[in-house]
């Protein structure tokens, strides 16, 4: 049960409920945890009503909601990581820092100024176009949009530059493959996504746990089931120069923003990926057993919500 349960309306103590809509938190490679999450609910026979998902939450909430198969998703999710169109994305790891403590932001800055990145960081509003955004977000969800899903789904993204946030779903015309793209379109590294005249970036802007937009969607009788794979600060790895500084500032933010978020949901599946940078992929079994470990934790309290039968 989450912090804020005992006394939010929504969460009164031994109300049962029918059903549960699950919102799928941004993270990057954190987000791999989603997976895990994803086995366990399975296994245990509970498929959530609804799914809502910011960022990387949206490609894989996507992902499950048009073939809800978590042996599937994680195949199909392996193999990609695996493929060279995933090598070809060239996210911006950078392996050559002088100290290897120093934050991601400190270290991209080190290397853009010896690229011809540095010259594109200065000239233009990314350094990456969204061609790869619209690749895997097309492969994981096989060409299928949002009315031909199994479970209905939702993806939140930031108009920019206004920055309201919205949310695709269903009953709009715009493709499924188009909301993910904006919704993992990171300011900076991609750029924004165009979508009916306007453009969109990250969900995870406004919303980095969808749980307020879910429970919105959500009626009386459901839960708000939401996963937080966000980024935790290191204790003991301070800052140590402006860019630094800059990386923890935006972390700290991030983690404020998701206590407000976490308060409009019933249960929060938090597994321990916060230091996990959100470029790697390169530990997914490690990742995804983390999601499977904190969603086995939560099971408790979710049967005891959903009562007999569950």
């Amino acid at each position: 049960m989450s912090l804020f349960s005992q006394w939010w309306p929504w969460s009164e103590q031994g109300e049962e409920k029918s059903g549960f809509v699950l919102a799928l938190g941004g993270g990057g490679g954190r987000g791999l945890a989603h997976i895990g999450v994803f086995e366990v609910l399975e296994e245990h026979g509970l498929v959530p009503d609804a799914i809502i998902g910011t960022s990387i939450g949206a490609l894989f909430g996507a992902m499950y909601a048009v073939n809800p198969s978590a042996e599937r998703m994680k195949r199909r999710t392996l193999e990609y990581l695996r493929s060279e169109p995933f090598k070809r994305v060239n996210l911006p790891v950078i392996q050559e820092a002088e100290r290897q403590d120093e934050s991601w932001l400190a270290r991209f800055v080190a290397l853009a100024r010896q690229t011809v990145l540095y010259t594109r960081a200065a000239t233009d509003l990314a350094i990456l176009d969204d061609i790869a955004l619209f690749e895997v977000a097309d492969l994981f969800t096989e060409g299928r949009d949002f009315c031909d899903a199994s479970i209905p789904m939702y993806v939140t993204a930031v108009e920019f530059p206004g920055g309201e946030c919205r949310i695709f779903s269903c009953e709009e015309s715009v493709p499924m493959e188009r909301a993910i793209a904006a919704s993992m379109a990171i300011p900076g590294v991609f750029a924004p996504v165009e979508i009916e005249g306007q453009h969109y970036v990250d969900g995870g802007l406004a919303s980095e746990i969808p749980a307020r937009e879910a429970r919105m969607l959500a009626s009386d009788s459901q839960l708000v089931v939401a996963v937080n794979v966000g980024a935790r600060p290191a204790k003991d790895q301070p800052p140590t120069n402006v860019y630094g500084m800059l990386d923890w500032s935006s972390q700290i933010k991030s983690l404020y923003l998701r206590r407000y978020e976490k308060q409009y949901a019933d249960l929060v599946v938090e597994p321990l990926v916060g230091h996990t940078q959100w470029h790697d992929f390169s530990r997914p079994h490690q990742e995804i057993a983390k999601g499977r470990e904190a969603m086995q934790r939560m099971l408790p309290a979710l049967r005891e919500h959903l009562g007999p039968g569950s």
